[in-house]
């Protein structure tokens, strides 16, 4: 903190939960950083844009992404100082990536150029109420005492990612006692990793579909429900569980010894304080709760044009969902949902949309473009109705 007191409180603005915060590095124009538990470094997504900061580099390195396929080349830039208003991150590492693999402008709606990771965090307590919108940092021996109406939980700090155990009754198999990431950049719920353990069944009901973006490619996998969901006695029903397939990459999961990881839908459900230096997280209820748990109810899987105006395009459309019966395709582009111009929306404002009640009638405009030739296109009308699949 850059003045002696016993707490600052910085604003954050959350999309589905994903917390952005914005961060000046060696005193140059702010730029939206993602606050990420589940990443050891702090991450810069482009070197063009590190080269325009001016940072220095003291090493090259070679990275594998997440498909075990993708090399990706990434530099180390030492000793930079993070400005974020009322803190400050001194000598602070950047792992610079040579290239922006992860897009996350297309899947959040906002420009995003870096990750704060557990570096940054370590050393404050560190309170994020994702009701109020407002991160709170304490100095360091502050909270020595248990806040009141808060629960312990023991964490585990391993190879520098904070872990917790919670129990997860599945809608079939075994009771599991799950060895958890606690992941405020992933913008799941529950995630399990079927091969880490022969106990973690799939659901009767679920859907096959892309899980999300990740260093390396994108990730595909099944979205299920399990019964209940209980950490230190809070019980989440019917969560919302991701299950990605296994890929070359997944060694790493296995040999960390977890079985999967709390995502933004989860999280973003409590008032949370990380206190690292005393291996504990604190969780009390927030105002989101009791929410159930929805997924999207179209079939659309809506993504933003990156570094353009408020452009949103399909990325992927479900196999026997509402949009793909009436014949919306990928890459088709949305103009208005319900007679309201696309540039009104923000993305997470649709995603909430779709996903908002089922039997509910949705009118989009969508522009067909003819191959890559932006000149020829059509534009149609397509009105889907909401429906349930998990």
């Amino acid at each position: 903190m850059k003045e002696e007191q016993h707490k600052v409180e910085l604003p954050f603005y959350a999309s589905n939960n994903l917390i952005i915060v914005t961060v000046s590095i060696n005193d140059n124009y702010p730029v939206n950083f993602l606050v990420d538990t589940g990443v050891r470094a702090n991450i810069l997504f482009s070197k063009n844009l590190g080269d325009a900061m001016g940072l220095t580099y003291s090493r090259q390195l070679n990275l594998v992404g997440a498909d075990g396929a993708a090399s990706l080349v990434a530099f180390v830039s030492a000793t930079n100082h993070m400005d974020l208003g009322p803190v400050e991150g001194l000598f602070q590492n950047l792992l610079v990536l040579e290239k922006d693999f992860l897009e996350l402008e297309t899947v959040i709606g906002v420009p995003v150029y870096g990750i704060i990771g557990y570096e940054f965090f370590k050393n404050n307590p560190v309170k994020i109420d994702y009701d109020k919108g407002i991160i709170s940092f304490y100095e360091t021996e502050a909270l020595k005492w248990k806040p009141l109406f808060y629960k312990k939980i023991p964490i585990s700090i391993e190879n520098h990612k904070p872990y917790i155990t919670a129990r997860v009754k599945q809608q079939a198999g075994p009771v599991l006692d799950a060895k958890l990431l606690v992941d405020t950049g992933a913008n799941h719920g529950l995630l399990l990793n079927k091969e880490t353990s022969d106990q973690i069944t799939l659901p009767e009901l679920f859907i096959e579909t892309e899980l999300g973006q990740s260093l390396g490619g994108e990730l595909f996998g099944f979205v299920g429900r399990v019964k209940d969901l209980n950490i230190s006695g809070y019980h989440l029903q019917n969560v919302l569980t991701s299950y990605p397939e296994e890929t070359p990459f997944s060694f790493v999961i296995e040999e960390s010894g977890r079985q999967g990881s709390l995502g933004s839908e989860v999280l973003g459900r409590m008032k949370l304080i990380f206190d690292y230096p005393r291996n504990r997280m604190l969780i009390q209820r927030g105002d989101k709760y009791y929410a159930p748990f929805e997924y999207d109810m179209s079939g659309l899987s809506v993504k933003k044009v990156p570094n353009d105006e408020n452009r949103i395009y399909v990325g992927q459309v479900r196999v026997n969902s509402p949009a793909s019966e009436v014949g919306i395709i990928e890459f088709d582009e949305i103009l208005s949902i319900n007679k309201i111009p696309i540039f009104i929306w923000e993305l997470s404002d649709i995603i909430k949309l779709f996903r908002s009640e089922e039997g509910k009638e949705i009118e989009l405009e969508i522009r067909r473009y003819e191959g890559l030739d932006l000149e020829k296109y059509e534009d149609l009308v397509f009105r889907i109705i909401l429906k349930k699949q998990i």
